[in-house]
């Protein structure tokens, strides 16, 4: 076998795999609700403690949508799944799924998490009258970046809503979650 054989067999192989990881179901659910508090509340503990602009926004946020483990695959076509809570202060409003599929030039696994701060009541009441909230559709929701987060300021906050991306690992290019539907499923 010569060099390039070899290259088109490990080729092959990488799609092969990435293809059964992207048809396969994807699990990233907690097994009980005390499980998915325990998440929530490390998650966004650590989100607030290690990003400035996260604790301002959460002083000032109304509710606080959490994701902490997002696990997503895809070869071409791409799928990610996790369940999160809502929480006003320190209760737990409901739980929430979040589910996001894609197509285009896409190859890897990866898996992360998302805080989104709901910020007044329009969004927090728009959240639990839809029966899935597309991010895109609805309430202003801005993508926290380094470049947003410097100029964060409590005179600012003029959004209906600020998501942070977070714990991002695996091989998949970027991570976007705009088109993520999230939907009720259960209140406590």
């Amino acid at each position: 076998m010569n060099w390039i054989s070899i290259m088109n067999i490990r080729q092959i192989l990488l799609a092969t795999a990435l293809a059964t990881v992207a048809m396969s179901p994807i699990v990233a659910r907690a097994e009980t609700p005390a499980e998915l508090n325990s998440l929530s509340n490390t998650a966004l503990n650590q989100l607030v403690q290690s990003n400035p602009s996260a604790a301002l926004v959460a002083k000032s946020a109304r509710a606080i949508l959490i994701f902490p483990n997002i696990v997503k695959a895809g070869f071409v076509f791409g799928a990610g799944y996790g369940e999160g809570e809502l929480k006003e202060g320190s209760k737990v409003d409901s739980y929430y799924n979040s589910f996001t599929g894609s197509w285009g030039l896409q190859a890897g696994a990866q898996s992360y998490g998302y805080v989104v701060f709901l910020m007044n009541d329009k969004a927090v009441k728009y959240l639990r009258d839809t029966h899935g909230w597309e991010i895109g559709v609805g309430p202003t929701v801005v993508v926290v970046n380094e470049g947003i987060a410097k100029n964060l300021s409590s005179s600012t906050l003029k959004d209906d809503a600020y998501a942070y991306i977070f714990d991002q690992k695996g091989l998949m290019a970027g991570v976007s979650i705009e088109g993520t539907k999230i939907s009720r499923i259960a209140t406590p």
